[in-house]
């Protein structure tokens, strides 16, 4: 069902210990990072690599897509 960038954003989290905690509303997922301890919203209808950058900065992750 992803679209854009959420295949790779959804490696990157999964790849640094990030878990799915529930599905959101409509196209969205809230996601859990050990790395920050805070929850991050992912569309998986993301298109932009500014916003796939931002959700993984929020989680803690350094790397960019």
């Amino acid at each position: 069902m992803g679209s854009g960038y959420y295949p790779a954003l959804r490696a990157l989290l999964l790849a640094h210990g990030c878990y799915l905690v529930r599905q959101g509303k409509g196209s969205h997922e809230m996601w859990y990072s050990p790395i920050s301890g805070n929850s991050v919203t992912v569309s998986v209808t993301v298109t932009s690599r500014n916003t796939a950058n931002a959700i993984l900065k929020d989680a803690g992750i350094k790397r960019k897509v």
